[in-house]
Order: structure tokens, then C-alpha cells, then sequence
């Protein structure tokens, strides 16, 4: 991550939904899973909206600019749709939803002025020009949403460096425990299933948001039977299911299925396997594998 490239601005694919208007934040906080009321302003939290049954439809970084405007940062939900899904619940509700088209960029340096959950940079008129520290205290990591032209900051990576680049976020990603959902897969884990306690993503004492009532009782009473797990292996890029056995040997049609690589980054991903984890062979893709320890760094 010290190449050069990477150390020069590349395009994201993250997309912005904004919440405005005098009851934004009561109903950012009655339906989503983090305690929206105690985040201070022009600070983020990791956060995202749950079926009633307690499973993620969307995963997201919130960040709040002002009394009455909430960003919904996304790293893979389509905004639209999303947009769509939650006006159904406003009744109501004084708020506005719109997606806004803001560049979103990154780069692997240390942010200038923001620093851990505290952002830099309210938006004004068309001036948006907003910077998170997304890294760790190790591994420095600044992404930068604007409003301005594609153009504007310092030094913008081309070509090949562009995707060398947002293929070096998605993996920082993957190894810190970020998990990164696919639309076939909204409404199918649970905050616990992809351990979304490392990201302090979820509240259990807050009060009531949808699935809040199975998420409290799950961790509560000790029920989190599966979690996020990083695995390494030749087939792990399949987003296949992880077999319990060893695939070389003469056994291998006593192999089991016990999870599912739900993405990966070349030979690493992460999966939702039983905890705690099998003190055996593991296989995917039709190739071994092996579980390697998930980084911190990225709570909020």
C-alpha cells in the first residue's frame, strides 16, 4: 500500500442518501440499528437498516452534518432503491430522502483534518467538500465526497492506478472485518452473523428499530452461533460454500457444508461460519483453506 499510485487520489464506488429536515434524526434513530441520538454532530458511525426479522438490508457509515441532515455513506446499496424503501415508512414525518451526486474518492494517506469519528468539512450550497479518516492508527486511509469538479483534488490516479486502487480499499476492507454485501445478499445476515460488533454497528440498549427485538435477544442470551471469519485460499474467490473436511485427502465426499464466503479480494475473504470455529480442515471452491485473524482498527 506504499506504492505510489496509492497514494494519489482513485474514483470509489460508494454512493451518498441524505436525510433532511426537522425530524431526520428521530427517524434515523427509530430505524436504524446504531444509537443515532448519541452521535455527535459532524461525526459518523458505522450503522444499517434491518428487516423486521433482524437481518441487514443495508450496510452503511453515518455521518451527521447538522441538527437536521444525516448522510447514509453506501458502500455497495443502491441509493435509489434504498430511497425508495425507506419513504414507504415516513408517513408523517417531516424529512426529506434524496441521493445527492457527489464524487466520492480515496487514498492511503493520513486525512489532513479529520481523525477517527470526527469528519471535516460541513457541506455549504455547492462547496461539499467533506473528508472522513477511514484508516487505522496504523494504516492511514482518507476518503474525500465532493461536489466539486472530478478534477479538483491535488492528484487524481489514471488508468490502471484507478483500479488498482479501489481493489486496494475493498481488501483493506475485507481484512479489518467490513464486509462488503452484494444485492443478492440484503436481508439475508444478521448484524451478529457478520460480527457488526467489531464496528460498534449496533445497539442493543437503545430502544426499538426494526429486528431490534431478535438482535437484543441474541446477544443477550449468548444465541450468536455463526460469525464473520477471514479466510485465505485458491477458491475463496468463488463465494462458495465452506466445507468442513479435507478436500485433498481420501474423505472428500465426507466433506459438509458449515458456511458461505459472502465476498472476497483474490485468495482472501470473509465467511460466515459457526463459532467458535471447527478445529479442522476447511475447504472452499474445491481448494483448502485456512482462517487468518481479522484486523481492528476500524471501529467507530
Amino acid at each position: 500500500m506504499a506504492d505510489k499510485p496509492l497514494l494519489d487520489w482513485f474514483d470509489l464506488p460508494h454512493r451518498v442518501l441524505s436525510l433532511h429536515g426537522r425530524d431526520a434524526l428521530e427517524f434515523a434513530h427509530a430505524h436504524f440499528m446504531s444509537d443515532v441520538a448519541a452521535l455527535d454532530e459532524l461525526h459518523w458511525q458505522w450503522s444499517g437498516w434491518l428487516t423486521p426479522k433482524g437481518r441487514v438490508i443495508a450496510l452503511f457509515a453515518l455521518l451527521k452534518l447538522g441538527p437536521e441532515r444525516l448522510w447514509l455513506l453506501l458502500p455497495d446499496a443502491d441509493p435509489g432503491l434504498l430511497a425508495e424503501q425507506l419513504r414507504r415508512f415516513v408517513f408523517r414525518s417531516r424529512l426529506e430522502i434524496a441521493a445527492p451526486v457527489l464524487h466520492v474518492r480515496g487514498r492511503f494517506l493520513r486525512p489532513q483534518r479529520a481523525l477517527g469519528a470526527r469528519f471535516d468539512g460541513p457541506p455549504m450550497d455547492d462547496m461539499v467538500r467533506v473528508e472522513l479518516d477511514m484508516g487505522t492508527p496504523t494504516a492511514p486511509r482518507t476518503m474525500l465526497l465532493s461536489g466539486l469538479d472530478p478534477a479538483t483534488p491535488d492528484s487524481i490516479a489514471a488508468g490502471v492506478h484507478q483500479s488498482h486502487g479501489t481493489q486496494a480499499w475493498g481488501r483493506f476492507d475485507l481484512t479489518h472485518g467490513l464486509p462488503r454485501l452484494s444485492p443478492d445478499q440484503s436481508g439475508q445476515w444478521t448484524p451478529q452473523m457478520l460480527s457488526l460488533d467489531r464496528l460498534n454497528a449496533f445497539s442493543v440498549s437503545k430502544g426499538c428499530y426494526p429486528g431490534q427485538e431478535i438482535v437484543a435477544r441474541t446477544h443477550f442470551l449468548g444465541k450468536a452461533k455463526r460469525g464473520l471469519a477471514r479466510l485465505r485460499g485458491a477458491g475463496v474467490g468463488q463465494l462458495d460454500e465452506v466445507m468442513l473436511g479435507d478436500v485433498s485427502g481420501p474423505g472428500v465426499s465426507m466433506v459438509t457444508p458449515i458456511g458461505q464466503v459472502i465476498c472476497a479480494a483474490g485468495e482472501e475473504g470473509l465467511a460466515v461460519l459457526p463459532t467458535p470455529l471447527p478445529d479442522s480442515a476447511l475447504s472452499t471452491g474445491g481448494h483448502a483453506c485456512e482462517v487468518v485473524p481479522l484486523l481492528d482498527g476500524l471501529a467507530r
